[in-house]
């Protein structure tokens, strides 16, 4: 497969991994847009949002409690910090795996863009 999420996933490209169990991964984004940004991956392959059904519902609600996790872990909890999940390219969504961005670590401002 040529999905790069896929690639970091099953260790075939580096990345700085900060959560992983079976189902879910945690890295920093390569190229980020607060000091801490993090992406939140299922090992499933899901290409967008749109391809989730009522059957994934447990781990989307996962993703989002991994992030609550993670910002706590960097200390962003209590300062606030924003979660996106972005769908399809007029959304900004580059690699077509659907991931949960945890961005901190300064002041994020509304709207974002």
């Amino acid at each position: 497969m040529n999905c790069i999420f896929c690639q970091i996933i099953n260790k075939q490209l580096p990345a700085t991994i900060t959560y992983e169990d079976p189902q879910v991964i945690a890295f920093k984004d390569a190229h980020p847009k607060a000091p801490i940004h993090q992406l939140i991956v299922p090992r499933q392959h899901i290409a967008s949002l749109n391809e989730l059904d009522a059957n994934h519902g447990t781990l989307i609600g996962k993703l989002i409690l991994i992030a609550k996790q993670l910002a706590k872990q960097f200390a962003i909890a209590e300062s606030g910090y924003r979660t996106v999940f972005n769908c399809n390219k007029d959304a900004g969504q580059l690699v077509f795996h659907i991931h949960l961005h945890l961005l901190g670590g300064r002041l994020l401002h509304w709207p974002p863009g």
